[in-house]
């Protein structure tokens, strides 16, 4: 059973605070809109360093501000019933 990432942008929350849009962020960087909004909706595979640094240069913050990773969620034990024979 394969598992997705556990990372999550808060982009939008960044953006909010400094009133900046996407296409702002996007025309400043030098990233598409729509590379921005993959990562900002939580659909991005991997992100560059690159991108990461001129994100985190204009908006003023670290990394950590941008990113950050959930617990993992436990699923239920599963209840093992004897087998009749």
């Amino acid at each position: 059973m394969e598992q997705g990432h556990q990372v999550v942008c808060h982009l939008d929350r960044l953006l909010a605070a400094r009133r900046m849009t996407l296409a702002e962020l996007s025309t400043r960087i030098g990233v598409t809109v729509v590379n921005l909004s993959i990562l900002k909706n939580g659909r991005a595979k991997a992100v560059r360093f690159s991108t990461l640094t001129a994100i985190c240069q204009v908006l003023g913050c670290q990394p950590g501000d941008l990113l950050t990773v959930t617990p993992p969620t436990r699923e239920p034990a599963q209840r093992h019933k004897p087998r009749g024979n």
